[in-house]
């Protein structure tokens, strides 16, 4: 997938990219109160406030999936990402909430 397309990716594309063990880096830029309703495994978690001084936690040669409650931080914590030279850097399009009533429909909500 060419993530320098796109500032956007679906739920249903971040799924398969998973299930095929692709080489992202997940970023869940929520508050801590936020992660302990819900979370994807395997992310990494940096609140969007911390984010500025949390990017040596991240690789910008690898593709940067952001994703927030419904997809509108994470949008500007991708477009940001970008601007520091992270090319490859995408929001989850519908956020955590559209994650678990599309991909897992156990995962609780708010």
């Amino acid at each position: 997938m060419d993530f320098t397309r796109s500032i956007e990716i679906d739920v249903d594309t971040l799924a398969q990219l998973r299930a095929a063990a692709a080489d992202i880096q997940l970023v869940d830029i929520r508050e801590d109160w936020e992660r302990a309703v819900c979370l994807i495994s395997g992310s990494i978690e940096i609140a969007m406030a911390t984010l500025p001084g949390a990017l040596d936690r991240l690789d910008p040669d690898r593709p940067v999936v952001t994703l927030c409650h419904h997809g509108v931080r994470s949008l500007r914590a991708a477009a940001w990402l970008r601007q520091q030279g992270f090319a490859q850097a995408v929001s989850l399009a519908g956020g955590i909430d559209a994650w678990a009533r599309q991909v897992d429909p156990a995962m609780a909500r708010y």
